[in-house]
Order: C-alpha cells, then sequence, then structure tokens
C-alpha cells in the first residue's frame, strides 16, 4: 500500500474544553490567570485554525466538546473585558522584553507579534463572546458540538434527581448559545455507571465519550450500551497516546517551548524543552525554525500511526474500522504551544494520506457501530475507574457534597410546593442550585486527587457548599428578604447559566 492510497474506515479527532468556573474566584496563581492562559494560548489560536479550514470549505473536521461552564465564561461580559486587559498585558510584557538583551530581546520581537496577533483576533472576533464564533463553524457543519451537564459534576456520584437537572439545563444552555441542542455529549471525566444510558436517551442523547479500557481497548466500533440505542465511542489509547500520554508524546521533545520555564521579569515562556533532566536555569533559548520542523516530523509521524492502526483494525474486524483520538483543548497551545500549528496541519495531512476525517455523528451515520456492550463502571482517570473522584482522599468531598446536595433539594422542594399550580420564577431556589452545582463540579476532587492547587479546589468545595447553606438555611427559617439578599450576594460572583430555573428540576 502507497503512502497515499485511502485506507479504510474513518478517524475522528475529539477536543473537550473544559475549565471550572473560575471567573471571580482569585487571579494568581490559580484562578482567572488559568482562564486566561488557556484563552489566549489555546481557544484563540483553535478558533483561528478551524475558521480557516472552514473558509476553505473542509467540512466534519473536528467533533467539539464545550461545556456549558467554560461557554459560560467565553460569553460573560466580566471575563471578556478581562480577557482585553490580559491580552494587552501580554503584549506590553513582550515589549518589555525587548529592551533587555539577546537572546529574550529577539524572542520578544516575535512574542511580542503574536500577543498583537491575537489581541486583534480578539477584538474583531470575539467581542460577543465566543458562542457566535462556534455556531458559524456548526452552521458550516465544520464541527460537531459536543454538549454535557452544567458545571461538570461527575455524574456517577451525583443525586440521579440533579444529575437529570444539570444534563437537561446543560443541553439547553447549548442551545441557546448555539441555536443547537448536540446530540452528544463528553460526559464530564467519561465517567460512566451503568443504567446512565437511559437517562441520556430520554435527554434525547444519542452518543458519548467512554475512555477505551471501558470498551476492554477494542475501540473500533461504537456500541449501543445495553438495550438502548445510545452509542459509547471509546478512545483509542495507542493513537491518542502517541500524542500526549502519562510518560510520553510529542510535547516533551527537546524542540519545543518549555510550558515550565518562566522569564521572571517579563513572565513569558523564553526556553525550550531542551531535556528531560535539564535544569530550567539551563534550558536553551527557544528557537522557533527548530521547532517548527519538528511538528512537521510529528505530522508525518501521526498521520502514518494512523493509517497503520486503520489499516489493523479493519482487518482485524473484518470491516472497516473507527479510529477516535480524544485529547482534552487545552492540551493544544496551553500545554503544547506548537499544539495549535500541528493540529492545523494534521487536518490538511491526513485527507492528503487517503484517510477519510469524520465526526461521531458521520460515524453512527454511515454504519461504524457494533454489537452492543454492557460497560462497567469506568472513567478516563486513574486507574480507570472512580478512584479520583470518589477514592479515600476525597472521602470529605464525597460526603460534603451529598449533604450539601440533600439540603438544596429540600430546600427547592419545599420553597416551590408541591401543588398543581405552577409556581412562579424563584430566584432564591435558583441560587441555591447553581452553588450546588458548582460545589459538585468534578475539578475540585480531580484536584485534591492529583495534589494540583489542593488547597484553591477544597477552598471552592466549601466555599460553593458554604453559600449553598447560608441561602437554603435563611429559606427554611422563612426569612425570605434575607435569602434573597444573599442569593443576590452570591450572585454577583456566580450569575452563570442565567436561564437556569429550579422549576425544572425532576419532582421527588
Amino acid at each position: 500500500m502507497t503512502a497515499n492510497e485511502p485506507v479504510p474506515g474513518l478517524f475522528t479527532l475529539v477536543l473537550h474544553t473544559h475549565l471550572p468556573w473560575l471567573a471571580h474566584h482569585g487571579r494568581w496563581p490559580v484562578g482567572e490567570e488559568w482562564l486566561y492562559q488557556s484563552w489566549a494560548a489555546a481557544y484563540v489560536p483553535l478558533m483561528r485554525v478551524l475558521r480557516t479550514l472552514a473558509a476553505e470549505d473542509r467540512r466534519h473536521l473536528v467533533t467539539l466538546g464545550m461545556t456549558p461552564v467554560v461557554t459560560a465564561q467565553l460569553d460573560d461580559p466580566y471575563c471578556l473585558t478581562g480577557m482585553n486587559h490580559w491580552l494587552a498585558n501580554w503584549g506590553l510584557r513582550a515589549l518589555e522584553a525587548t529592551t533587555l538583551g539577546d537572546p529574550l530581546r529577539q524572542f520578544g520581537v516575535r512574542e511580542r507579534a503574536e500577543a498583537e496577533r491575537a489581541l486583534d483576533d480578539f477584538s474583531t472576533l470575539w467581542a460577543h463572546g465566543g458562542s457566535p464564533l462556534l455556531r458559524e463553524l456548526v452552521d458550516a457543519e465544520a464541527i460537531e458540538l459536543l454538549g454535557g451537564p452544567l458545571s461538570h459534576p461527575f455524574q456517577p456520584l451525583l443525586n440521579p434527581r440533579l444529575r437529570e437537572f444539570a444534563l437537561r439545563e446543560g443541553l439547553a444552555d447549548a442551545h441557546q448559545r448555539f441555536a443547537h441542542t448536540p446530540a452528544g455529549i463528553w460526559a464530564p471525566e467519561c465517567a460512566y455507571a451503568p443504567g446512565m444510558e437511559i437517562d441520556y436517551a430520554a435527554a434525547g442523547i444519542g452518543h458519548f465519550m467512554v475512555d477505551g479500557p471501558s470498551l476492554h481497548g477494542d475501540t473500533a466500533l461504537g456500541r449501543p450500551v445495553g438495550s438502548s440505542n445510545v452509542v459509547a465511542f471509546g478512545r483509542d489509547l495507542q493513537v491518542s497516546y502517541r500524542v500526549w500520554s502519562p510518560k510520553s508524546g510529542y510535547p516533551g521533545h527537546a524542540a519545543y517551548r518549555d510550558f515550565h520555564t518562566y522569564d521572571h521579569t517579563t513572565g513569558l515562556k523564553p526556553a525550550r524543552v531542551t531535556g528531560r533532566n535539564v535544569d530550567s536555569d539551563a534550558k536553551a533559548p527557544y528557537d522557533p525554525d527548530r521547532a517548527d520542523s519538528t511538528v512537521d516530523g510529528h505530522v508525518a509521524d501521526f498521520v502514518s500511526h494512523v493509517r497503520r492502526r486503520l489499516v489493523n483494525e479493519s482487518e482485524r474486524i473484518g470491516r472497516p474500522a473507527h479510529v477516535i483520538a480524544a485529547f482534552d483543548t487545552e492540551l493544544f497551545g496551553h500545554w503544547w504551544y506548537e499544539g495549535p500549528v500541528w493540529l492545523e496541519r494534521v487536518l490538511r495531512a491526513l485527507p492528503e494520506a487517503g484517510v477519510r476525517v469524520g465526526t461521531l455523528s458521520d460515524a453512527i451515520a454511515d454504519g461504524f457501530v457494533g454489537s452492543p456492550v454492557e460497560l462497567p463502571p469506568s472513567s478516563w482517570g486513574s486507574g480507570k475507574d472512580w478512584q479520583v473522584w470518589a477514592g479515600e482522599q476525597v472521602a470529605d468531598l464525597v460526603q460534603l457534597n451529598s449533604e450539601v446536595v440533600d439540603t438544596a433539594l429540600t430546600t427547592v422542594d419545599k420553597a416551590l410546593g408541591d401543588t398543581d399550580t405552577p409556581p412562579a420564577r424563584n430566584f432564591v431556589a435558583d441560587q441555591i442550585l447553581r452553588e450546588t452545582l458548582l460545589t459538585v463540579s468534578s475539578d475540585w476532587p480531580f484536584m485534591v486527587s492529583k495534589d494540583s492547587a489542593a488547597d484553591y479546589a477544597r477552598y471552592r468545595a466549601h466555599l460553593h457548599a458554604h453559600a449553598t447553606r447560608e441561602i437554603a438555611v435563611a429559606m427554611a427559617s422563612g426569612r425570605h428578604d434575607h435569602a434573597q439578599r444573599l442569593a443576590d450576594g452570591w450572585n454577583r460572583a456566580d450569575g452563570l447559566f442565567g436561564a437556569l430555573d429550579a422549576r425544572r428540576l425532576p419532582r421527588p
């Protein structure tokens, strides 16, 4: 088989875009800075890549998961203003670098040009938020959009009523922003518990992502789950780990920009990886030409690997196979500076090499679906089980979540009453559920289990738990004016999901 000869099957790239709610909750080292760094380094370049390819009438490029909590921030006026300031400050820091000695001066010249380009992009295209850009890509059929539940909770551990509410409200949020209701979701943390496919079907979800081990490594076809028509697609670890893995992958190459090494005067990152065991102060200066040629090599390597995988998997199952590579969107640009360039070149190179690229919906439409399967309890976390979100290290957060959810549901049920007459919209009940959903975000136990800003994660979980309880106690004791004032106060920080309506909470 020649290098450009068409190969059987379909390749899908799935990107999962998510950050917790960070607005109004700290700046540095964890807080809004995390949002603005990811926005500048990953989201702005990704939109540039996808818009460029869409303008060439390239379609069905990627399946893009956008969680409601990240889209809320990309549309939020406070965040948009903060991002504009951050980009301008980036340009000033780069300008400062140009006044210093080489090689930092040369790096500053390039960095300033990049900052100015990003600010120009942002001012021109992002003035009304991220949703209009995403809607254009959906309408052009450049992407398939995946949704998800509000606040990104770890669903298997969540009270079924709140789980159903979060999912349905999340899909409604996507429809409001994009005039399009996703047919599929990226389940938070790829977490699954038996029976969840029934909830998905009831909500109108036709497909969702799991990690490869959930399908016992056989990811060559999507599989209907149980007796439902809901299809589980599994991440192909052989292909995905070629790019990013716990121990290796392209971003660790010596030529690429080092994520961890800062110039402490400007806050910029002027070094290349150099070597895995090289101290930060011994890292070599970043060389964009060296990095660019390395990107070409990694594009060729990935395309070759995808071709072989499609051929081998098709031969193994006796029919054309489906291969899925799935990653966090933030890898491309934030963690791996060269990632967006690699992504654009890969999406051009794959079709040229005889690989058909399509979305998860394409896979269903074209019959890349096998026999039904029973899935085990699983996730894409360490051990591929629930330990990261339910282990001993986070047992206190599991208990906290359970108690706060019980308090919230009891209070909201009482506030809305049990009558046949529809109650009026209750802003206080809405805010109780909003704070509860922020409490149960899967980010907090993940950060604790991984010892990544664990103190901040515990602080955030307990802060939102306190807000829930504080408002609920005032409401339950009949101090409605006080409850309203508390809800108003918390809403100034946590006013996301403005259409959230407690009246749509499923009845007990």
